[in-house]
């Protein structure tokens, strides 16, 4: 029998292949460059038809987050448009971790990934479709260690100021999705909740903060293996150009809400995390958070409020974080609103879905959700 073969040579692929014997496969992740971040994988197994693939993953429990392989199923798509979930099975003790991935493709080449990935030529076609479309602007904001462009789509005329950003970890490419399903609202000329937000905000997107990480298949961390979400109080343009280019803009424009979007590996659900313990804190900073998150809530059920991370005390909060930051920053001067919205790698157990897990479909829905969120919070700001 034919060995099967096994490639990650492309936009975001990540794998390092160790051993290979008829339809099986011992594998390892690549660490991000210069970090020793990894989760993050990305690759395509050939000679696979009607085969019964068993695929391991070793060496997993030195992971960035262990805890994210419990009870987590690898996606996996034969056509790089659907996306589902292979039966998987995490060991803790096999080869220092081993998550075991079991499938049998229908045609000879099937993709596997830890999250349906979000390719830098779809981010270009997105940026290209957005930037054609009446009322938006685009600008490049700075460019990437790498030489490549922040990408930011400005929407709308009026004056609250709302910044959208996403994969500063590159690895969490539900970010994208959720702002391909943002744009989408934003840009249809018969979606209330985008005419709305067109109407009474000036918004702000940048829908990859990280595209170098992005295509080098990192899970965390730029081209220089820096966590461009520890920058905030001090970007630099030998660090993290990335998060300067950014910062430098919202000082320019001001900000008076804020998301930034992530996943996370560990809890099975959606839910937001704020900047409850900046030291300049206010309470009506602290009551639009909260209001934000209720009526959230309302709107769909696959966001919640009782899972999430830990609050920070007063005075305690992260400010090398954007969330924290930009709350800080623009405290005074405009009350800013910030928060990070966190979907899950796995399912959302409040609505489990047996065949896809969270998938960028409900990413997408997500990202609508939130806009028409927003636009209901500013109708009751005033």
């Amino acid at each position: 029998m034919s060995q099967i073969e096994i490639n990650a040579a492309f936009d975001s692929g990540n794998i390092e292949v160790l051993v290979v014997k008829g339809n099986e496969a011992k594998l390892a992740i690549r660490k991000d460059r210069n970090s020793g971040f990894f989760q993050w994988f990305h690759f395509r197994v050939s000679g696979a038809k009607a085969r019964k693939l068993v695929l391991r993953l070793t060496g997993l429990a030195d992971a960035a987050y262990p805890g994210g392989w419990l009870r987590y199923r690898a996606c996996v798509s034969e056509d790089r448009q659907y996306w589902g979930r292979a039966d998987s099975a995490w060991d803790d003790s096999a080869d220092g971790g081993t998550l075991t991935i079991r499938y049998t493709p229908t045609s000879d080449i099937a993709w596997f990934a830890y999250f349906a990935p979000y390719s830098i030529e779809r981010h270009h076609d997105l940026i290209a479709e957005a930037a054609l479309t009446e009322g938006v602007d685009y600008r490049c904001l700075g460019l990437s260690l790498e030489g490549q462009p922040i990408d930011c789509l400005e929407i709308g005329e009026g004056e609250t100021q709302v910044w959208l950003i996403a994969r500063q970890h590159p690895g969490e490419s539900m970010a994208e999705w959720w702002m391909e399903g943002a744009l989408e609202c934003l840009t249809d000329p018969a979606d209330p909740a985008g005419r709305a937000l067109r109407q009474k905000c000036r918004l702000h997107i940048v829908p990859n903060c990280n595209p170098d990480g992005s295509y080098r298949g990192h899970l965390r961390t730029n081209a220089a293996g820096i966590n461009l979400n520890r920058e905030w109080a001090a970007p630099s343009a030998e660090r993290s150009p990335e998060v300067l280019a950014i910062r430098d803009a919202m000082d320019a424009s001001g900000v008076h809400f804020a998301m930034d979007v992530h996943g996370d590996e560990a809890i099975p659900a959606v839910f937001l995390a704020g900047f409850e313990g900046i030291p300049s804190l206010q309470g009506e900073q602290l009551e639009g958070f909260q209001r934000y998150k209720a009526i959230l809530a309302r709107r769909t059920p696959d966001f919640q409020t009782q899972r999430g991370y830990p609050v920070a005390q007063p005075g305690k909060g992260n400010l090398t974080m954007a969330t924290s930051q930009l709350a800080e920053r623009f405290a005074r001067s405009h009350g800013c609103v910030s928060m990070t919205l966190e979907m899950p790698f796995k399912d959302n157990d409040d609505l489990p879905c047996v065949e896809q897990g969270w998938s960028p479909e409900r990413s997408k829905l997500l990202g609508r959700d939130c806009l028409a969120a927003l636009a209901e919070w500013l109708e009751d700001r005033g």
